[in-house]
């Protein structure tokens, strides 16, 4: 079949498109903002789009897969409506041609679900188990963020953003898993969730569709998991054991039920995405020692503090992190091996939610680790970002922030962002 992807350079919908190119069909798409490592992957991969939402670019298609980040009022869904041609969101996409029958492994949770989903797909391969996958980002370790292979077993990053402007569960009701990872969950997403309670209730329905003989794997103690596995509980549960997390002169190093991981990566939101990989593969028959091993060959993920530039006095990294409690673990983990080196703080308040000023607070609180911050200032913003923050800290243009930061000549500048940021690696890398 002809498949026409509707916003293909997303991170999911990039993935999907690597897949049902696999499975033989045609693929295109149309995108706008394209922008890498997921323009690059489809380029790799020989997938053709088209920059822009123009009726004229749209080919005729056997069916229109419409990602979420399409509304009413996109002349493309307008055309498809009018038409009445065929057209389905990614999620259910996948469920139905992909996901039937296949042992799912679902990975939840506000952050770190890429991350946790790349570390239990790179188990599994290690373990010789050649997993399918569908992750938010290029794993290291395959050079792709998804594929398709003969295996029963299938690796997903499970988001909780809602499926598409027809369908406005979350994606992951779609899924079905019988491994289910529950990372963490906080208030996020503020421009389709009023409340923790919203959000709290789409993990209720996730939950309703394990089955009884699946697992579900959470931090203990978390409040908010808690009580949403107090809603109902139909299959078994895997609270994580508390670990002691120790920083090596490389990197950090934890224990499992007698074996040690001894990695690279960093900071305590590291490892607690590490110990959900870990019982996640176990519940499909991993070993812990030989999870262990595996992690400890384990490359990372693409903008997770993916250093993008380095010298003897200086390292610049590229980041993800865009909410609070993201962009402070991040950091914490960082001044955890650099000591009292200094560390600068570049963000770009991207998601519709840091813009509405919900987490103003917070984004303090998580920035005070970091020895300098510089924010560009977001247009459109609904609260009085100046009421929080020194005009110093704060930059018109990506320009002036590059100008800013290239008379540094020592230090760890983290970018943080989950955009393309204006482009800033290139224009910043050449004036370092």
């Amino acid at each position: 079949m002809h498949l026409h992807i509707l916003g293909i350079a997303g991170t999911f919908m990039g993935s999907l498109a690597l897949i049902a190119k696999q499975l033989g069909h045609t693929v295109t798409g149309q995108d706008q903002g394209v922008y890498p490592p997921m323009s690059t992957q489809l380029d790799e991969q020989n997938i053709s789009y088209t920059h822009g939402y123009q009726v004229a670019d749209m080919p005729k298609a056997d069916i229109y897969i419409i990602g979420n980040a399409l509304s009413r009022g996109n002349d493309c869904v307008e055309e498809i409506l009018t038409k009445q041609y065929a057209y389905t969101s990614g999620a259910q996409w996948l469920s139905e041609n992909v996901l039937r029958n296949q042992w799912v492994l679902a990975v939840s949770g506000t952050h770190g679900k890429t991350t946790t989903a790349s570390m239990l797909a790179c188990i599994l391969e290690f373990s010789g188990y050649n997993p399918s996958f569908l992750i938010g980002g290029v794993v290291e370790d395959f050079g792709v963020s998804s594929r398709l292979s003969d295996s029963n077993f299938f690796v997903i990053e499970a988001d909780e953003y809602d499926t598409a402007f027809f369908d406005k569960r979350s994606k992951f009701v779609h899924y079905h898993p019988k491994t289910l990872v529950i990372n963490n969950l906080e208030f996020d997403h503020g421009d389709i969730f009023d409340s923790l309670k919203d959000i709290q209730k789409q993990f209720h329905h996730l939950i309703r569709t394990v089955p009884n003989d699946g697992l579900i794997i959470h931090p203990a103690n978390h409040q908010a998991i808690d009580d949403v596995l107090k809603q109902g509980l139909w299959s078994h549960e895997q609270a994580l054991p508390a670990q002691q997390l120790t920083t090596t002169k490389t990197g950090s190093s934890f224990d499992v039920q007698g074996a040690s991981v001894d990695w690279h990566l960093l900071g305590e939101h590291n490892m607690q995405n590490g110990l959900s990989a870990i019982y996640a593969a176990h519940h499909v028959g991993v070993p812990f020692a030989l999870a262990c091993e595996a992690l400890n060959q384990f490359k990372g993920v693409k903008r997770r503090l993916e250093i993008k530039h380095q010298t003897d006095h200086l390292t610049l990294y590229d980041d993800f992190a865009h909410h609070p409690s993201a962009i402070q673990t991040t950091l914490k983990g960082l001044r955890a091996k650099v000591g009292n080196e200094p560390i600068v703080a570049i963000l770009e308040l991207r998601s519709n939610t840091m813009k509405s000023g919900v987490h103003q607070q917070s984004l303090v609180d998580a920035l005070t680790v970091a020895d300098q911050v510089l924010i560009l200032r977001p247009a459109n913003q609904d609260w009085n970002i100046e009421a929080l923050f020194d005009q110093s800290v704060l930059f018109n243009s990506v320009d002036e922030i590059v100008q800013t930061l290239s008379h540094i000549q020592k230090g760890h500048l983290v970018v943080m962002s989950n955009g393309s940021f204006d482009d800033i690696f290139n224009k910043l890398i050449k004036r370092l």
